[in-house]
């Protein structure tokens, strides 16, 4: 009688994982009326309007500063520009040797004050190059 009740236990906890597995990674492929594909033409005339006007002067350069994206010239990778040296990817770290920023890759027990303004002062030049801009 023990090993039916377990049984019968671990097929309905199966069951429930199996639903809401189901659940979770189901793709919702119809567009819901609320959200239509595109915007009437109305609408797209006053929208970039309004959002200009809703968004501050001073926010502006912030926002372009955090949306820099680096690309590989190598293998065509783009990634956003890193605001860390240590998590930095690897090719990052390896073009600003290659373009004479820095002198070498540093290790992370090597960062101090005086490397990490020389560093960050790199990655501003490397943001400007037209080869690593995406």
């Amino acid at each position: 009688m023990m090993q039916l009740l377990v049984g019968l236990t671990v097929i309905f906890v199966v069951f429930v994982i199996y639903e809401v597995f189901k659940t979770v990674s189901r793709v919702d492929r119809t567009p819901s009326p609320a959200a239509s594909p595109e915007p009437k033409a109305e609408e797209a005339a006053v929208a970039p309007v309004v959002a200009e006007a809703a968004e501050p002067a001073e926010s502006r350069p912030a926002q372009a500063e955090r949306g820099v994206q680096l690309r590989n010239p190598d293998t065509g990778e783009v990634s956003p520009a890193p605001t860390n040296y240590r998590f930095a990817k690897k090719w990052v770290k390896e073009a600003l040797v290659a373009e004479g920023l820095l002198d070498r890759v540093y290790k992370p027990a090597e960062l101090n004050e005086a490397v990490t303004g020389k560093i960050k002062d790199a990655l501003d030049k490397l943001k400007t190059l037209e080869k690593y801009r995406a």
